[in-house]
């Protein structure tokens, strides 16, 4: 068992912290503000392969893997959760597409979204239901060599920026649903305003609205009436992000805390020299350290695993701590800062709205532990 990371990997993770100090730190209140990632940002992680980083060479990739991605997830997201959301959502979709894509699919697509030129979506999501494969009520009507989809997807993050969606549907041939490789903005495509969330205010959710959308037979993402298998290993992979993002959110929040600590004075010394805070933040390094290694081992098994069943069940288990964690560790810091903690002025009051965002979305926690349970007790 080997814990040490590769010069590759070391490097990456040098590339991403720095670009994530330079770059994105310093405008990190005014993404929340204004609710807007800059394009110099997402220029900028193109510029470093960012976006491609976990496929192979032949797609456009860097061929790294994706613990090499979990790295520069986790840079990204102690800078901010916008950003990182942003890029664990892109990977979402294209894992699904590097997975389950016929070699034609993979060399329209995964190209530009390598580059960055393209983000992509994952929209399973609808208003009547959540988990539910059974609920999904998005139709795909066989009209000879097309499909015709009408239907509407809930919360979908970037869904409003250029690239493939992936779209579940359920199909006129075998009433099941079936997964669906949609270029954003074919006609017929439309999306919502904004919703308006608690935190990651510059990773955007919409619904988007799909009327009479045609896509050829070749638009099918996997086999026919399999969107569910597509689904689980989809979310699956879409979950190391989400674990590196919460992992980048308790860094901040664990330095965030020991440089308060440090400097909010108390009479002749500082505040650091109570019992009950050095608890408290021993108890932060406690969770980031677990969920550290949890999470680079979920990425590990990302870059290793033959049985997606397996991989599910690992990433279900994952993701329901480290997400838990992290709203664990973000409460701990507003508890060190105090009244303090919970101003805007202050970061740990973003890294808490954006921890309750990272458990809820993705699967509870609950659904992951049926998940997990459900594995265990086959």
């Amino acid at each position: 068992m080997d814990f040490k990371l590769t010069k590759e990997q070391e490097l990456i993770q040098r590339a991403a912290r720095e670009f994530a100090e330079k770059n994105i730190m310093p405008v990190a209140d005014q993404i929340e503000r204004e609710g807007k990632i800059p394009d110099e940002i997402l220029k900028g992680m193109a510029e470093l392969e960012l976006f491609g980083i976990a496929y192979p060479e032949e797609y456009g990739g860097t061929g790294a893997g994706y613990l090499s991605y979990v790295l520069a997830c986790e840079q990204i997201a102690r800078a901010n959760g916008s950003v990182s959301g942003l890029y664990s959502v892109h990977y979402l979709g294209t894992s699904s597409i590097a997975t389950f894509g016929s070699p034609e699919q993979k060399a329209k697509y995964l190209p530009k979204a390598g580059s960055g030129e393209w983000i992509s979506s994952f929209a399973f999501t609808e208003p009547a239901t959540g988990s539910d494969p059974k609920q999904i009520s998005t139709i795909a009507v066989k009209d000879g060599d097309d499909y015709v989809i009408n239907g509407v997807k809930r919360f979908i993050s970037a869904a409003y920026l250029p690239g493939p969606i992936v779209i579940f549907a359920k199909d006129s041939e075998t009433g099941h649903p079936t997964a669906f490789l949609v270029d954003k903005f074919c006609p017929g495509y439309s999306v919502s305003e904004t919703w308006k969330k608690i935190g990651i205010h510059g990773s955007k959710v919409v619904d988007v609205y799909l009327k009479d959308v045609r896509v050829p037979s070749s638009a099918v993402l996997g086999p026919k009436g399999q969107g569910y298998p597509v689904l689980l290993a989809g979310i699956s992979y879409g979950k190391v992000g989400m674990c590196a993002g919460s992992l980048g959110g308790m860094q901040a929040a664990l330095e965030e805390s020991i440089k308060y600590a440090k400097e909010k004075a108390h009479r002749d010394s500082t505040i650091a020299k109570f019992p009950t805070i050095q608890v408290a933040i021993a108890k932060i390094a406690e969770k980031v350290e677990a969920c550290r290694w949890l999470t680079y081992r979920l990425a590990w098994l990302a870059d290793n695993t033959k049985d997606i069943m397996a991989f599910a069940k690992q990433a279900a288990m994952t993701k329901a701590f480290v997400a838990e964690c992290g709203v664990d560790v973000a409460r701990l810091a507003v508890g060190v800062h105090g009244s303090y903690g919970l101003m805007d002025d202050y970061k740990v009051s973003h890294i808490y709205r954006d921890a309750i965002i990272s458990e809820q979305t993705e699967g509870v926690a609950d659904m992951q532990r049926l998940i997990t349970g459900g594995a265990l007790l086959r």
